[in-house]
């Protein structure tokens, strides 16, 4: 898949730079997932492996909403319909976007604005920086449908981000946070006004981008895997990625620039 000319069919997919941008794009039904949009996304950030020039990404919602999840005509009443490997093979694949989202090297930075629920939720959750807005709305609802609120990797990711007892409330009981709920429990990393979503975002993606991207993309899979390392292991593992950064030319570029007292230009090699 050729990533800076690849059109999507389920969402809008695009290329500025360094940058990759999704838009989920059903703004009259906020923006809902369905079969197809799923395995669309989860093969795009599969992808996302083989393309160095792409550095950063920046998923967002058309319109005044992220995502209300999975669609209820599209996705839900089929689902109901389903036998058990029906069902597995589709919890499989949701499961596989998330997967997909955390094996990709680069960053991903989440615009939240408006509702935010269910698998949007996870979406959002799976990024690696997201920026709300104070009428952002995230409810990991599936408790309010009657499932397990351990979907697509919430019961693992959630608590680390903002803690085990808070976790515990929002999947037992689908409520919604508001922005600043959010962002006082560490969901969002910043609040902005609507009007500058899209600037914030890209700003921050752009800044990522700007930096070692080799480094990051090691960042992002130590952040990864030292969830299910000791401390000695980690330890010893990071040893080993920074030991393999100090091999690239991006470390000695940045000494370079440091005794020439300017600012380093990475190019991600």
């Amino acid at each position: 898949m050729q990533l800076s000319n690849y059109t999507a069919q389920h969402f809008r997919w695009s290329v500025d730079g360094a940058l990759g941008r999704v838009v989920l794009n059903r703004p009259e039904r906020k923006n809902p997932l369905t079969f197809e949009s799923y395995a669309e996304l989860r093969d795009l950030f599969r992808s996302l492996v083989a393309e160095p020039s792409i550095k950063a990404i920046v998923v967002s919602g058309a319109g005044e909403n992220f995502c209300s999840g999975g669609d209820v005509h599209e996705i839900i009443a089929p689902l109901t319909k389903m036998d058990t490997t029906g069902l597995l093979g589709f919890t499989r694949m949701t499961g596989d976007l998330v997967k997909a989202m955390r094996g990709c090297p680069q960053p991903i930075v989440a615009a939240v604005d408006g509702v935010c629920a269910g698998a949007g939720a996870i979406i959002a959750m799976v990024s690696d920086l997201r920026i709300g807005t104070a009428r952002s709305r995230v409810s990991f609802l599936f408790n309010r449908v009657g499932l397990a609120g351990c979907d697509m990797g919430a019961c693992a990711i959630l608590p680390r981000i903002v803690g085990q007892g808070r976790a515990s409330e929002l999947l037992y009981l689908g409520r919604s946070m508001n922005g600043d709920e959010a962002q006082q429990w560490g969901f969002f990393n910043r609040l902005v006004a609507p009007d500058q979503l899209a600037q914030a975002a890209t700003q921050l993606a752009q800044e990522i981008a700007a930096g070692p991207s080799f480094a990051n993309g090691i960042t992002k899979a130590m952040l990864h895997q030292e969830w299910s390392m000791s401390i000695d292991q980690a330890i010893e593992a990071e040893a080993q990625a920074q030991a393999l950064c100090m091999q690239t030319e991006d470390f000695r570029r940045a000494y370079r620039a440091f005794v020439a007292k300017q600012k380093p230009v990475f190019e991600g090699n």
